[in-house]
């Protein structure tokens, strides 16, 4: 178990008016999860994603499968 707080960050993509969300992969090799936070709200709710499912949705965004909104 680590105590170790996550280390937000967003991507340098990401210039479209605050819609984004932050992440912090430095908990991926002792947790096993990838944090996901809206950008607007730091102290809102976080969203522990499994790093496969994270990477599969990453994978599914390069490779133009997720349609967009």
């Amino acid at each position: 178990m680590t105590t170790e707080s996550p280390r937000w960050f967003k991507s340098s993509y990401s210039d479209n008016g605050g819609q984004c969300i932050e992440v912090a992969t430095n908990l991926i090799t002792a947790c096993g999860v990838v944090p996901v936070r809206d950008s607007k709200s730091p102290a809102g709710p976080v969203l522990n994603v499994a790093t496969g499912s994270f990477a599969s949705f990453v994978a599914g965004i390069k490779a133009g499968e997720l349609g967009t909104a």
